[in-house]
């Protein structure tokens, strides 16, 4: 099949894109990885000996960051849906995060340690069809939050892609009901035409 002109120029951006080139020399699986590190350079969100939980980790740039920052005695649990290869340090249980089971799992590896970061770059497959995206975007950092606030120690943090349109100032809103502090942030590493930005909750109330 005779690939499109979007599809050819999206492959000639992501060919030449400086972030996928420094992603494949330092080693990361995807450009998503120097959005966490900039944001964790504003906002000091890792912290060695921490637990921290990435959910819907795939393919795995997050978790890298993490686990390097991290040392020894911090744990990262990864969560997805999708099957993630082997990463070093990395704990990974395949499953929806909303189902007990999954929950289950999580608290037998936590084994009583609390949760000091939960991270989310979760996207939905895009449709093309602005409002339905939009929708399944705040859908899912709904989702994010909502693990968040149930399984984040006091004091933690939560950092979570969210989109700009509806929905966004409500969903706000409802981070500053359980955070100090709430900041948006657009890494550089995220495309100028793309409506993403990341939220950053600081000091989980209690």
């Amino acid at each position: 099949m005779k690939a499109s002109k979007t599809s050819k120029q999206w492959m000639r951006e992501h060919v030449n894109d400086p972030y996928v080139q420094m992603a494949q020399k330092d080693g990361y699986r995807a450009r998503a990885a120097y959005k966490l590190l900039e944001l964790d350079e504003r906002d000091h969100l890792i912290k060695p000996g921490m637990v921290v939980v990435d959910l819907g980790a795939a393919p795995g740039s997050w978790c890298q960051v993490v686990a390097k920052k991290l040392g020894d005695q911090g744990r990262i649990i990864a969560l997805d849906l999708l099957p993630l290869d082997p990463l070093p340090r990395v704990e990974f249980i395949q499953g929806d995060f909303r189902e007990e089971s999954v929950l289950a799992q999580l608290e037998e590896k936590l084994g009583g340690r609390p949760i000091g970061l939960v991270i989310s770059d979760m996207a939905p497959n895009i449709s093309g069809v602005t409002s339905a995206d939009q929708a399944r975007a705040m859908y899912l950092a709904e989702l994010a939050l909502d693990f968040a606030v149930n399984h984040l120690a006091p004091g933690g943090a939560f950092a979570v892609k969210v989109f700009q349109g509806a929905g966004f100032e409500d969903y706000i809103k409802s981070m500053r009901n359980h955070f100090t502090k709430v900041v948006a942030r657009k890494p550089k590493a995220s495309r100028d035409r793309s409506s993403e930005q990341y939220l950053v909750g600081l000091g989980k109330l209690e």
